[in-house]
């Protein structure tokens, strides 16, 4: 038996050595991040997974798990820490080695295995690890399961038990490769920029691309944890501009970008703009209501209102639901009710039957994208982009805020909009049309222009998003009035990056 978990230990100490360091704020809403070294050792990584095969036990589900890892320097230490854990709580694992996180998720399908364990940091600078959790596929853990798991791993209440066991699986890559392309063929000749960041993308995206039937130019596809150029994130500033300049240079018709762990996809069009991972839902939404008529959609409140304004998907008979930002809330909300579809604007794509089982995949998205553009030979995908109705919008914003404070500064601030609209005022000199509190806030001015603040899921920062259906103007009038109740909370710190 572990002994209980501290927050505590330093780094070079005897106690460091002999007792679990777990941060408890590691844990998410729906997954969990922490500072590898400063916040989590490799004892706190075995007592997650004796924490995690108890509650896989306590939640009556089968005891076998699926395990993998990305492509850090730690991160195969870490996953054999958490196996460990795992196999002394009584669980058989199935270790499918170096995966995307959409690789662990398919390796359930694959292997009719109930349960998942990826260890990733996703798109966190390295430095960070984490593990994305579920016992239920295509699903990952949501608050409720966080909060058990962290309950019992901070108490010390993991019970070891017998039958734990442990099996490397060979050949998940290839299967995983091939259930993506099989049968699937891109007659339209085009030219696709993979951008992979050396991130672990690089050893799946360029050949599952190929594959399709499209040439495929890869970029940093070379697997290098130290990612020596930016961070594999596809709404980092530095990769879309590499990506632009990677599709002006090649003469490319778009640029794929993908995250640290696969799940996320982000597009550089063939003019070299960015398409917002929400206007590329926009477009999907288009191409799959008109092939799947009264279509269901369900998006994060950071995503454009167009979802539920524009002419074509109303002529569709689509219907679009805002829920709340975060993998496991929209996967589990499109699952749920039975949406064709869910979009993030952080380039998480869900797709149901019959395109997908579910889960959020980059390459399955990317692929939906090439499929889209197949079905439109006679327009450029800039062409397409033009097509949707001019909106100004936001990057994605975020000021730093402490993970122990975040949630009581946005709880503050939704108070402070529910006031403003009780009381009849306005943003941006406008009536308040409406305000969605189902994920922070999200207020909308009578012209249609809305702002969003909430609590960031994994990082210690606010996130803010802005967009006006009527003029730039207006979006940067949103985000000062924003900025304006935000500084009211000493709390909250500098904005990685502003409008």
């Amino acid at each position: 038996m572990l002994p209980q978990p501290r927050a505590d230990l330093k780094p070079n100490t005897l106690a460091y050595e002999t007792v679990p360091l777990v941060k408890p704020t590691g844990f998410r809403e729906y997954d969990a991040r922490w500072l590898f070294g400063p916040e989590i050792n490799l004892l706190g990584v075995q007592a997650l997974g004796l924490g995690l095969g108890t509650l896989i036990r306590e939640m009556g589900k089968e005891p076998k798990i699926v395990v993998g890892h990305d492509f850090r320097s730690y991160s195969m230490s870490i996953k054999q820490a958490l196996s460990v854990g795992l196999m002394s709580a009584g669980i058989e694992v199935r270790d499918i080695g170096l995966a995307l996180s959409p690789v662990a998720y398919f390796a359930q399908f694959a292997l009719d295995v109930p349960c998942v364990a990826m260890v990733t940091a996703s798109h966190n600078e390295n430095g960070w690890t984490g593990v994305k959790m579920g016992v239920e596929r295509p699903l990952t853990f949501g608050p409720d399961e966080m909060a058990r798991l962290k309950d019992i791993v901070l108490s010390g209440a993991g019970e070891t038990a017998a039958g734990g066991g442990y099996r490397y699986v060979e050949g998940m890559r290839e299967k995983y490769i091939a259930d993506l392309t099989d049968g699937v063929k891109i007659t339209r000749k085009l030219k696709v920029i993979a951008a992979c960041g050396n991130g672990t993308a690089g050893a799946y995206a360029p050949e599952a691309l190929s594959r399709l039937g499209v040439e495929v130019v890869p970029m940093d596809a070379e697997l290098d944890h130290s990612f020596p150029k930016y961070n594999p994130n596809p709404e980092d500033l530095k990769m879309l501009h590499a990506m632009q300049e990677a599709v002006k240079e090649h003469g490319a018709d778009l640029a794929l970008g993908f995250d640290g762990d696969g799940d996320r996809c982000g597009v550089v069009d063939d003019e070299g703009e960015e398409i917002f991972a929400d206007k590329i839902g926009v477009l999907l939404a288009r191409d799959l209501s008109a092939q799947h008529p009264n279509a269901r959609f369900v998006v994060d409140v950071k995503s454009t209102g167009l979802f539920v304004t524009d002419p074509v998907l109303r002529e569709n008979g689509a219907e679009t639901e805002y829920w709340k930002t975060g993998h496991s809330y929209i996967k589990r909300k499109s699952h749920e009710t039975g949406a064709l579809a869910g979009f993030e604007k952080s380039g998480h794509f869900f797709f149901n039957k019959p395109i997908g089982r579910g889960y959020d995949d980059g390459l399955v998205a990317a692929i939906a994208i090439l499929r889209m553009l197949d079905r439109n030979p006679d327009k450029k995908l800039s062409d397409l982009r033009k097509s949707l109705p001019k909106t100004w919008q936001s990057p994605t914003m975020s000021p730093h805020c402490d993970d122990e404070k975040k949630y009581a500064v946005v709880e503050r601030i939704v108070q402070t909009f529910l006031d403003r609209a009780k009381q009849g005022g306005a943003v941006i000199g406008k009536k308040i049309r409406d305000v969605v509190t189902v994920n922070g806030v999200r207020v909308t001015a009578e012209d249609g222009t809305w702002g969003l603040i909430r609590a960031s899921s994994n990082k210690p920062e606010l996130v803010v998003v802005v967009e006006s259906p009527t003029s730039e103007a207006n979006m940067k009038a949103m985000f000062a009035e924003l900025d304006e109740v935000i500084r009211q909370h000493p709390e909250v710190g500098p904005y990685n990056q502003k409008i």
